[in-house]
């Protein structure tokens, strides 16, 4: 009957002195702050590439459609799903310009 006890006590000891290493460790809470901001960052950044990328897509797609101007729709999707907005404006002044 002790055999079981033993098994259940041993994982206990070892996992309390462990989380009672890093209770009282300022620089983990350094870090877990840090990483928290880091990633609210990330996360607000990121999301900014993609409206900007969604918009590019809508309006490569208004452009296509309704004004009929005829971009090479492979670099064209590329481009507006990377830049946006800034990249379906630089294919259509490369298109009046003649180089695309």
């Amino acid at each position: 009957m002790d055999f079981p006890v033993f098994l259940l006590e041993a994982p206990l000891d070892s996992t309390a002195g462990a989380a009672m290493q890093i209770a009282n460790n300022p620089a983990i809470l350094i870090g877990g702050i840090a990483l928290i901001i880091i990633a609210i960052a990330l996360v607000l950044f990121i999301k900014q590439i993609i409206v900007n990328s969604i918009l590019g897509i809508i309006a490569l797609g208004i452009i296509h459609f309704v004004f009929h101007v005829e971009l090479p729709l492979l670099p064209a999707v590329i481009i507006s799903a990377i830049f946006g907005l800034a990249g379906i404006g630089a294919m259509l002044l490369l298109k009046f310009f003649g180089l695309f």
